[in-house]
């Protein structure tokens, strides 16, 4: 019997001064049985900094056509596609010819700046393609945020972002390893 995804049901409020961007979000997130709470965070993250009234989780891990987070216009363009993790330099090719922007989100601690140097090159000519690197002692701490029904506050300042929850105060202040030209 195949195991199912675990539904989180989280509740944002961002208020994100970098982008003037002030809007509470209602989400709904699901879980793959093989992702770790770490990862899911890290979705969550990357949502909070493009958080839109259009960005959209898609079926993701389930489809190999889509990423796991996106941005499309009525059109069906895609204005905006996510990635987690060590992506190879052939998925993000795709990703660039498809959509206006990508952003890759790399998370995994003294792994990354060994990946980033085998890719750096590659990449470079991705003028559409801007790379995170979210630190091992930052995903770690946004674990401590996970519960099955979250309510999270988030400020947004000058590249630092706080997450809290009644609990905990979690700082995250990812690192971009290339931005978009």
């Amino acid at each position: 019997m195949a195991l199912k995804a675990t539904v989180f049901k989280v509740n944002l409020q961002i208020a994100d001064m970098d982008r003037g961007y002030y809007q509470d979000h209602q989400l709904t997130l699901a879980q793959h049985p093989s992702e770790t709470d770490g990862r899911m965070m890290v979705r969550l993250l990357a949502f909070i900094i493009n958080a839109s009234a259009t960005l959209a989780f898609s079926k993701g891990l389930c489809v190999d056509d889509e990423p796991e987070l996106w941005d499309k216009a009525l059109s069906g363009e895609i204005d905006l596609w996510v990635e987690f993790g060590q992506a190879d330099e052939k998925w993000l090719r795709k990703a660039s010819g498809r959509a206006k922007a990508v952003q890759l989100f790399a998370y995994g601690g003294r792994s990354v700046p060994i990946w980033w140097k085998q890719n750096q090159q590659a990449l470079e000519r991705y003028q559409n393609l801007k790379v995170w690197n979210i630190a091992e002692e930052s995903v770690s701490a946004m674990e401590a945020l996970v519960s099955r029904t979250m309510a999270l506050q988030v400020s947004i300042s000058e590249g630092q972002i706080w997450l809290s929850d009644n609990n905990n105060s979690v700082l995250v202040e990812p690192e971009i390893l290339k931005d978009i030209e």
